[in-house]
């Protein structure tokens, strides 16, 4: 649902009104919230990664390093084959009159924009926690859906950062949540072939 309205967002609304329009509602508070939560996704999932191969079953930290890992590096080759201006530089280029409103203390990004790096890790992140949680049998079913629309929440937060600081156009924010859960899916498909392996099932800390 928040692919179909964000791309039906950016077919129907030109790059810069859309920017614009979703990064208006600046607060003191929100310039608080926005400018350290976006920092999450840079150290967080790779925390994430370790805790799962030191204390869950190796797969599970195989399978969510391999899908942060490829996730990132697949930004990363896109970000720099399109080089495509980040807002800053886009504004000062094709509307040099609209004064952004940007979040003091935050260093702005000149170019690399697509897709955002930041969006694609928390969205990636998410997705492999509610694949993890899915196949988890001590989880409720109602806990269970109540920690995935939690992660949601938290992922879309976070791609929405990246609009709010003006770090990213709405595309970005777009390619970032397909990069990231498309990825995750295809580390998914590879790695669910091994959970009857030995290897997979290994934990570093099992009870003797």
């Amino acid at each position: 649902m928040l692919l179909v309205a964000l791309g039906l967002a950016l077919l129907l609304i030109p790059q810069g009104e859309l920017h614009l329009l979703l990064c208006d509602r600046h607060t003191p508070a929100r310039d608080i919230f926005y400018r350290y939560y976006t920092q999450v996704a840079e150290w967080f999932p790779y925390v994430v990664c370790v805790a799962l191969l030191l204390f869950s079953r190796i797969g599970n930290g195989v399978f969510a390093s391999a899908a942060m890992i490829l996730s990132a590096l697949s930004t990363q080759v896109l970000k720099h084959i399109i080089n495509a201006p980040r807002p800053v530089t886009w504004f000062s280029m094709y509307m040099p009159d609209t004064q952004l409103p940007l979040v003091e203390g935050v260093r702005m990004n000149c170019w690399y924009s697509f897709p955002s790096g930041h969006t694609t890790s928390f969205f990636a992140l998410a997705f492999v926690v509610c694949i993890l949680l899915t196949s988890h049998p001590r989880i409720t079913r109602i806990s269970r859906i109540l920690v995935q629309l939690l992660l949601f929440m938290a992922a879309a937060l976070g791609g929405y950062s990246r609009i709010y600081l003006s770090q990213h156009f709405a595309r970005d924010v777009f390619a970032g949540i397909l990069v990231g859960t498309l990825i995750t899916m295809l580390c998914y498909a590879i790695f669910n072939r091994y959970e009857d392996k030995k290897w997979y099932n290994y934990r570093l800390f099992a009870k003797k």
